[in-house]
């Protein structure tokens, strides 16, 4: 199947590419052909975020978004707080001690799920062609090594590798240039890091795992608009770094969620479980009360920034959204910049089709994210993350604020620090202490079986398992006497466990089923073992609003 441009993932940077590539075709009088391929079994299936979303690409994509049933427009914010959290008390963090970058005004809090429904169903009315369903398996090359497009991964493949009685061979879709917007740790977008040496020069790439759960609560503590952002306990315990939100949004619902960098040392530490644990705060507690717990999902996020960003341009195609990286952590929003690099790139392809050009690398997205708002937005809070990382949450914070407000006003810093790869800080098991996570009492906590439940995950059992292990024997012979197998503890979902320790004869077992899509275990497996691939077409969660 032939066409200008193939956009892998309809999350909002895919989508702002495609919708941005018909009008920039539009307005050169030219026709642009353009496909989305979606591996969730909707648009929105896969999309989670807290999400407060600063609109200012949208504002440049469609205008007229307010007026035109746009999702988000539903409720603005309109009290930002930002709490740092001991484990009985809060610190209020006062505004003007923050650069006015953070304080969220003229932002909107929603579903960015149901802003991509709303962004699918505008790039369809410009004749966008977009397939849910199909997960793009394999990136395709022109002979002289330029992308040619990708294929999709076959249907009615069982465990064994063997045709079922309903298989269907992928299809091949063939473009001038292809976009990678398949989020954090896209499977395809590492692949074309590798195979081009995108991250030659630029620090690695650094994440953190996002959990979150959506609640109906008392309506007299709901306060649509406000949104609260929290820093310190529990994660201080552990000498670990992230923090939590928590977004009052529409029809009486507040998101809520807690972000583990990955760049912590302690094996046992549990992403899941320091969620749990925020939750039992006090403050974060008396707000929950009689609420009830409707939705449930985790992702990873990508935290390097500016320093983090790969080469985004190869032959034949680009590197677009979160696949690249361009999260503004201080902010904790990356989808305005997603957009905005979808539009950039989209404008390069348009230039480049028109001219009569395939399959070239399209230096002008380069040309345009360097001479771009997104850039310098960047660059401002570069130093962060590491600064965090280097002096811990709160001198660290402190230093990272004045980095921030002296690069705000000008005074550009003359140095940026660097990151290190999150898999290579665990420390040995011996060397730390282990972990008591209190029990779930059913009510305010949970555990990870229940919650998968809620974010609908279904995975056709009988299918290629898509967690591969390099070496099969690393979990038990080597991760298991190190770290006593960290991967129990970081994945979200239960995927993986230990069995048979009790009896001497210990087993790794990969519950592929219950996997929700968060890439933590690519990202944070000590040895790089577990490579994440797509399963089949329409696999995984299925988020209604998050």
């Amino acid at each position: 199947m032939p066409y200008d441009v193939v956009i892998v993932g309809a999350g909002p940077a895919g989508l702002s590419a495609a919708i941005r590539l018909k009008q920039a075709a539009a307005a050169r009088e030219a026709e642009i052909s353009v496909c989305v391929l979606e591996k969730g079994s909707e648009v929105g299936a896969h999309i989670l975020s807290g999400a407060t979303i600063d609109p200012q690409a949208l504002d440049e994509l469609l205008p007229d978004w307010r007026d035109d049933g746009c999702p988000l427009a539903e409720v603005p914010v309109t009290n930002n707080l930002h709490w740092v959290l001991t484990k009985k008390g809060k610190f209020n963090l006062p505004h003007l001690w923050t650069p006015p970058f953070l304080h969220n005004k003229g932002t909107y809090t929603g579903s960015l799920g149901n802003l991509c429904r709303w962004l699918a169903g505008k790039a369809e009315e410009l004749g966008v062609e977009i397939f849910p369903g199909f997960a793009a398996a394999e990136v395709l090359f022109n002979e002289d090594g330029s992308v040619k497009g990708v294929a999709t991964g076959d249907m009615g493949v069982a465990r064994d590798g063997t045709h079922k009685g309903d298989y269907q061979p992928g299809l091949e879709l063939h473009a001038k240039y292809t976009f990678f917007s398949e989020g954090c740790r896209g499977h395809l977008s590492k692949e074309m890091m590798r195979i081009f040496d995108l991250r030659a020069d630029c620090d690695p790439q650094v994440y953190g795992l996002g959990v979150k759960e959506l609640w109906d609560i008392d309506p007299e503590l709901h306060q649509p608009g406000t949104v609260i952002h929290t820093q310190g306990w529990p994660l201080t315990e552990h000498g670990a770094n992230g923090g939590g939100w928590i977004y009052h949004q529409a029809n009486g619902q507040v998101s809520i969620g807690f972000v583990t960098w990955l760049n912590y040392t302690n094996p046992y530490v549990s992403p899941f479980q320091e969620m749990q644990k925020w939750k039992t705060h006090p403050q974060v507690a008396a707000l929950l009360k009689g609420g009830k717990r409707v939705s449930y999902g985790a992702r990873a996020i990508s935290d390097g920034g500016y320093q983090s960003l790969p080469k985004l341009v190869f032959p034949g195609g680009a590197l677009i959204g979160d696949s690249a990286g361009f999260l503004n952590v201080p902010r904790i929003k990356g989808t305005h910049t997603a957009m905005k690099s979808g539009m950039m790139a989209a404008d390069a392809a348009v230039e480049a089709i028109v001219s009569q050009r395939q399959h070239d690398e399209l230096t002008g997205y380069t040309a345009a994210y360097d001479q771009s708002w997104v850039k310098k937005e960047l660059s401002i809070v570069r130093n962060v993350v590491p600064l965090v990382k280097k002096f811990g949450d709160f001198l660290g914070s402190g230093l990272a604020g004045i980095t921030m407000w002296a690069e705000y006003l000008g005074l550009k810093m003359p140095f940026t620090l660097h990151h290190h790869p999150d898999h290579e800080t665990l420390w040995r098991k011996d060397l730390v202490r282990k972990i008591d996570y209190p029990k779930p009492d059913g009510v305010l906590t949970f555990d990870r079986l229940s919650s998968v439940f809620l974010s609908n995950t279904n995975h056709e059992e009988d299918q290629p398992v898509h967690l591969t292990l390099k070496d099969p024997s690393v979990p038990v012979e080597y991760d298991l006497p190190m770290y006593d197998e960290p991967a129990q503890r970081y994945c979200p979902a239960g995927v993986y466990e230990i069995v048979g320790e009790d009896t001497g004869d210990p087993k790794f077992v990969i519950n592929a089923q219950n996997c929700v899509h968060c890439k933590t275990c690519d990202i944070k497996d000590p040895t790089q073992n577990i490579n994440w691939v797509v399963p089949e077409g329409g696999g995984g969660p299925n988020y209604p609003n998050m």
